[in-house]
């Protein structure tokens, strides 16, 4: 009675089956490999991605007047380091030294006691005072925050070798995906097993993904930049037009972004004694611009990948907690990749229940 289960069971676990089944379980093997190999570099993968993506239509100008695949391709890297990656590390160097700066400025500023005297001017936010001292040791606090930037500039420095690295391989990466274009996509649709039809569509819509994410992060960025300088400006701070720009450009930082610029600028009001001013500033910089970058981004893009805003917010934010700064770029074109899928699925259920 029980020979039959065996013997289909023996059936089934033929030799064929049983190298098949072998074969892909060395395949996964080797691909999940393959991505602990390439885990170090999905950053600079991706962003040389969405680089190549936008950088495209002057590769394509470019190579109609060369004729050449690989001059083309250099001249456009060049442009791309020119035109983002230079003004890039300019600015990150000025708000390093600015935080450094900034930090050796408040320290010295509350070892002189002029926070003290601050809010003496100002009777009314005595209460305020007592409870800050009381649960906080701005002293210390001040002078840990200092030690802990001395301390940290090894790190700093570790870091930015590690960024130096990571902007190579992304620009190495940019040249080559400009350059063998055609190669990349075309064995790519060769390994996609979907027809030419549905692999165009998924292209086409990460295409658009990675475009309306780029055009999505210039206008927060623009945004945030104005905000922040005209609010500078109409506090009376120092150089309105250029922290403005800074700003700006630090808004695609997840995070802290502009943030970095105004709390500085908040502390030096309130040391000042304006604490008026510092309320204002605090109160437009951790509620209006914030809010520009979490809710305006989000509806930005949405409208070009064609979905509602939730699922679009989801997954900047996801993409920003999982993969970090990149996650801008990787969460969005994730979910849009996941609705061609499903659209291709509806596609395929809907006609073979028209063909039954």
């Amino acid at each position: 009675m029980h020979s039959t289960p065996r013997t289909e069971t023996h059936a089934w676990l033929n030799r064929e089956r049983v190298r098949s089944l072998g074969f892909i379980g060395v395949t996964v093997l080797v691909a999940y490999l393959c991505y602990l190999v390439a885990r170090p570099f999905i950053p600079a993968l991706a962003w040389a991605v969405a680089l190549a993506v936008i950088a495209y239509p002057i590769h394509s100008r470019l190579l109609r007047r060369a004729r050449h695949e690989t001059s083309a391709a250099l001249v456009t890297v060049f442009l791309v380091t020119v035109v983002i990656v230079v003004p890039a590390l300019f600015v990150v160097r000025e708000v390093v030294d600015e935080a450094a700066a900034s930090i050796e400025d408040v320290q010295q500023e509350v070892a002189k006691g002029r926070w003290r005297k601050a809010v003496e001017r100002n009777p009314q936010f005595a209460p305020v005072l007592r409870w800050i001292e009381r649960e906080v040791n701005i002293n210390d606090e001040i002078s840990s925050a200092s030690k802990q930037l001395l301390k940290g500039a090894g790190k700093v420095v570790s870091g930015s070798i590690y960024a130096a690295i990571g902007l190579l391989v992304t620009l190495f990466l940019l040249f080559y995906f400009l350059r063998d274009r055609r190669k990349i996509l075309g064995v790519t649709r060769a390994i996609v097993p979907l027809s030419d039809r549905d692999t165009n569509s998924i292209f086409s819509d990460i295409g658009d993904t990675v475009r309306a994410i780029v055009g999505g992060i210039l206008i927060v960025a623009a945004v945030q930049g104005a905000l922040g300088g005209l609010m500078f400006w109409w506090l009376g701070l120092p150089s309105p037009v250029l922290w403005g720009t800074v700003m700006g450009l630090l808004s695609v930082l997840p995070v802290l972004g502009a943030a970095i610029v105004w709390v500085p600028a908040a502390i030096f009001l309130a040391l000042e004694g304006d604490w008026g001013k510092a309320l204002i500033l605090t109160a437009w910089g951790g509620i209006v611009i914030a809010l520009i970058d979490n809710l305006l981004y989000p509806l930005l893009i949405k409208n070009r990948m064609q979905l509602h805003a939730v699922p679009v917010f989801i997954a900047v934010l996801g993409g920003l907690a999982v993969f970090g700064g990149v996650g801008m770029v990787v969460g969005p074109v994730i979910l849009v990749v996941m609705v061609g899928l499903l659209e291709i699925w509806r596609r395929r259920i809907a006609a073979e229940d028209g063909s039954k």
